[in-house]
């Protein structure tokens, strides 16, 4: 199992409509998720700060994050959630939300 922190930014504006829209998910877009064999996947907001956690149990995360970015209702998600956000600069080349390393970790 694999496990992910992630951040970025959302609009100040948009912050009602993020949380309204994340707290009645679209059933297409969980079930997706699931498919591409994420589990445990959270958002905590500070702020306009973003921090989103989750666990990985599948063979080829890359193939799996290909599979939910050619979904066509992830698609639709993502695009009214992106307009929401503000990548942070010094994210990966490529990526949307900035991928934190891991330094600790205890059951």
């Amino acid at each position: 199992m694999r496990r992910f922190g992630q951040r970025i930014d959302v609009r100040a504006e948009a912050i009602e409509d993020y949380e309204r829209l994340h707290a009645a998910p679209w059933p297409g877009v969980l079930e997706q998720i699931r498919r591409s064999n994420i589990r445990n996947y959270t958002i905590f907001r500070d702020g306009g700060d973003l921090f989103a956690y989750f666990e990985y149990g599948g063979e080829d995360f890359a193939a799996d994050m290909a599979a939910m970015a050619a979904d066509p209702e992830t698609q639709r998600w993502w695009a009214l959630t992106d307009a929401m956000q503000e990548p942070r600069p010094d994210r990966e080349p490529g990526t949307w939300w900035k991928t934190l390393r891991e330094i600790f970790h205890a059951d």
